[in-house]
């Protein structure tokens, strides 16, 4: 009688969002998922939000619409590096899934997507921000956390944090 229920079970594939930038942590985060939490079967959603790093930077450069193309010019070839770069990744490591990008604030992305997506589990990499700015700007972990209604896996750096906190406690003591 137990053995009526195996077939579903096998059937049912974990989906995993896992946020990816063009970052070493979200790097670190997608190595954390192959080693630690793969499973056979897993559908695999990686999803991009493109940040637009120099238009944020350069604000009093926003007029020139010539300035702000070169910049968007910019973000999508960042993007499709990275398109390519976690497409090969996936290949060699025999991942389904595929890869969604999305505009907007990236916590609240990674959530609509999430729930667009049916996710079991989101993963992400974590910049490791000073206490300081954490409390100003927040975080997408600290979001994520706050406001998924599936577990939430932040993947720390060891070594990052610890020279990391290395580098800030000297400033502190100055």
């Amino acid at each position: 009688m137990a053995n009526t229920s195996l077939p579903s079970v096998i059937a049912h594939s974990r989906t995993v969002i896992i946020g990816v930038d063009d970052s070493c942590f979200s790097e670190y985060a997608f190595n954390f998922y192959l080693n630690h939490v793969r499973k056979t079967g897993d559908n695999i959603v990686l999803v991009h939000v493109p940040e637009f790093h120099g238009v944020i930077q350069a604000p009093a450069l926003l007029t020139d619409p010539g300035v702000v193309h070169e910049l968007v010019k910019e973000e999508e070839i960042r993007t499709r590096q990275l398109v390519h770069k976690y497409s090969e990744k996936m290949k060699q490591f025999g991942l389904g899934g595929k890869m969604k990008q999305m505009t907007g604030k990236v916590g609240e992305s990674i959530i609509e997507a999430s729930k667009a997506e049916n996710a079991d589990l989101i993963i992400v990499g974590t910049r490791g921000m000073s206490k300081v700015r954490r409390t100003f700007l927040g975080s997408v972990s600290d979001y994520l956390v706050h406001h998924a209604n599936v577990p939430v896996l932040v993947c720390r750096h060891k070594e990052f944090d610890a020279q990391h906190d290395r580098v800030h406690h000297h400033h502190h003591h100055r």
